[in-house]
């Protein structure tokens, strides 16, 4: 199975790490790597307004004002627990910091602004929530214990079993301060999948004794596509490595053999973005095709201040790639089960830039802590929930300044997000996908003054603050949290299918044993054994993966956290 060449289906992380590893332990040669997408952005994306303006975006995702920065989502990230990621940056220069690696820029950033979130909950009325109350009650121990104790080889169970059924006789759970910030902190809902929630329990199991500070998260200087992404674009163009953006894989073309099993790829049917026009790419036997088979930002669409984000009805164009796989070989997944059920994964951001500090300083006064510290969610005080319970409206992160390097010194970019877009809103009368960008400004205006201790309240200052917004970018997104939809074991496929000789699958809709989605972790994982496969290196070679849920001191801390 060993290659000495490649076809990079997507042009996000999880590729960009399996070119590295390629490269750099495979020993191949950059040339020998190509990359197909409809833009080098990936995911995890970041830039002024006019930096999405290939034929794809232009088509797809028209904006009547280009001015301002966006961000369609942003990720958290964890050094204990990230460790493939940390490995793969401190292979690459970083393109802000001389001298530094990537990994360097990030330590020495986040060294000197660590996090500590004072202001994690938010309600109307009580101000900040003291949050490190988890709120449990014994039943809610219980089912969580049951949940973290499960071994690995039971984990079937967990099959198709959303976490609302998994606490079906215990509704307390989703009242409690855990569920608040477990929620918002990593976007899971109550449709998401219990066996997602177990990994997550297992693998951040020593962030549960600090969720409500947020002490163990890291930060990158700037946001992650210039702090991560470019310097890994920047590196790979450097080995020769070509990038052919505006270009979306449309169809396979599979060796027919006698046992009809086997899965070799053969051709690859091409679209150009601008023209439309399709072409056949072949893929000898010396190639393999490594496929990033879905992605959380397929299908998104933005707005701008005056206009609201359209809604995309588009399967997505790596999930429609993935689903005519499936319709040839029984053993790839099921990704319906992802990008069939937008109730459960679509939610909007938004991303707003303002001309002076204003808005900033008002931020800062109402939560009394500096910029790049919190993940603010503000809870409602009216009955939202099917079970008529209150909830969090939106969550905001205020990052620390500059967030872009082109951002001027007199400018703020703040980012934030629903993750239920079809509540109505309480400040604005309209749900939260049909509202302006002005609108989702004026709404958060209007949660912030329920939680303002004064003296003097923001609302009063909402004529000025909106004066000094250049934009506000909203982003809709039908498949932001589609990772965490409930499904079975079996509905991703493995990196590695059975009885593939030559196609191997990446990011977050492949399945890997331990690791937790939505995370760059698994993402460069999955590019790692991808990379190691073809190249033939020994998977023993794998960066190791640390189990703290195997830790003794770990387990007694979470367990007297819970009783707090």
């Amino acid at each position: 199975m060993v290659k000495s060449k490649a076809i990079m289906i997507g042009a996000g992380l999880s590729n960009m790490a399996a070119a590295v590893y390629l490269i750099q332990d495979g020993h191949w040669d950059g040339k020998d790597i190509t990359f197909y997408g409809v833009d080098m952005h990936g995911a995890n994306d970041g830039g002024a307004t006019t930096d999405f303006t290939n034929e794809y975006w232009n088509k797809n995702h028209p904006m009547a004002n280009t001015t301002g920065y966006v961000a369609r989502g942003g990720r958290m990230l964890n050094y204990r627990t990230y460790v493939d990621l940390m490995d793969l940056l401190d292979r690459i220069p970083s393109v802000t910091e001389p001298g530094m690696t990537a990994a360097e820029d990030t330590r020495d950033f986040d060294a000197k602004h660590r996090t500590y979130d004072i202001a994690r909950l938010m309600q109307s009325g009580k101000g900040i929530i003291n949050a490190g109350k988890l709120g449990f009650n014994n039943k809610d121990r219980t089912l969580l214990t049951k949940l973290i104790m499960m071994p690995d080889s039971e984990e079937t169970k967990l099959d198709n079993v959303s976490i609302a059924e998994y606490f079906k006789d215990d509704p307390h759970m989703f009242q409690t301060n855990f569920w608040y910030m477990w929620e918002t902190t990593f976007a899971f809902r109550t449709q998401s999948s219990a066996q997602e929630l177990r990994r997550y329990m297992h693998q951040m199991i020593y962030e549960f004794t600090q969720i409500e500070h947020l002490v163990g998260v890291n930060r990158t200087r700037y946001n992650q596509f210039e702090s991560m992404i470019l310097p890994l674009i920047k590196y790979l163009q450097g080995q020769g490595v070509t990038f052919i953006d505006n270009k979306i894989v449309k169809d396979w073309q599979f060796k027919d053999t006698p046992m009809q099993d086997e899965i070799t790829v053969t051709g690859l049917v091409i679209e150009d973005a601008q023209t439309g026009e399709t072409e056949e790419v072949e893929v000898d036997e010396d190639t393999a095709v490594i496929f990033t088979n879905g992605s959380i930002t397929d299908s998104a669409t933005m707005g701008d201040y005056n206009t609201p984000a359209p809604e995309n009805m588009d399967y997505g164009v790596s999930a429609s790639l993935w689903k005519k796989a499936t319709e040839r070989f029984y053993n790839l997944g099921t990704p319906d089960k992802f990008f069939n059920d937008r109730n459960a994964s679509e939610w909007v951001s938004f991303t707003l830039t303002t001309k002076n500090h204003l808005f900033l300083n008002e931020i800062v006064r109402i939560t009394t802590q500096e910029p790049g510290n919190a993940l603010n969610s503000f809870l409602s005080t009216t009955p939202i929930t099917p079970l008529n319970q209150k909830d969090v409206n939106m969550s905001i992160v205020v990052h620390h300044q500059p967030h872009f390097t082109t951002q001027q010194p007199n400018e703020t970019v703040l980012w934030g997000y629903f993750l239920y877009p079809r509540r109505q809103g309480e400040f604005v009368n309209k749900p939260y996908i049909k509202m302006t960008g002005k609108e989702m400004a004026q709404e958060l205006i209007g949660q912030l003054s329920k939680v303002d201790p004064g003296p003097g309240n923001i609302k009063d200052k909402e004529k000025e603050i909106l004066d000094s917004i250049v934009n506000n970018i909203p982003v809709y997104m039908p498949y932001a949290s589609a990772l965490f939809n409930n499904r079975a074991k079996s509905d991703r496929p493995e990196v590695l299918p059975k009885h593939s000789t030559n196609l191997a699958f990446t990011g977050e809709f492949a399945e890997q044993p331990y690791q937790m989605i939505f995370t760059e972790q698994s993402a460069v994982r999955s590019g790692e054994i991808a990379a190691y496969h073809f190249a033939g290196v020994p998977m023993d070679n794998l960066v190791k993966t640390p189990r703290y849920d195997k830790d003794p001191k770990t387990l007694l801390k979470a367990t007297k956290k819970m009783f707090d």
